[in-house]
């Protein structure tokens, strides 16, 4: 018996008499906030194959740490967005603070659910 072979570009090492994957963590550090870690757990659940297939070539992290990062920018761009559409300004905060704040909270939540709801826990697979 052989001690290693490839075979669908996955190493097999021989334990005992089983072959196992050879895998490896892979190298460098991601940085995976909450949309990544939310968006891990949906995927996890929900589309078992798609977590496995990107586990085995090695891209499930960096994959996490885009879906954050997208994640991210789209509630950014939303807040902007709808904060000049509402006409919420900085004059605005220096009369009403309050005013201000609970219109920007609203917007930012708003914003979340938006993103969570069509990119988070989208079925739709990115990359």
């Amino acid at each position: 018996m052989k001690e290693k072979f490839i075979e669908n570009g996955i190493e097999y090492v021989r334990n005992g008499d089983y072959y196992i994957p050879n895998l490896k963590a892979p190298e460098g550090t991601y940085n995976i906030g909450k949309y990544g870690r939310l968006h891990s757990i949906f995927i996890k659940e929900n589309r078992p194959t798609v977590y496995s297939m990107k586990m085995l070539n090695g891209t499930w992290l960096a994959y996490l740490e885009e879906i954050d990062t997208t994640a991210k920018e789209m509630i950014d761009k939303f807040i902007k967005d709808m904060a000049v559409k509402q006409g919420i300004t900085e004059e605005l905060k220096a009369k009403d603070q309050m005013a201000w704040f609970g219109a920007m909270n609203n917007i930012r939540h708003s914003a979340e659910e938006f993103v969570l709801r069509d990119f988070v826990y989208s079925m739709e697979v990115r990359k």
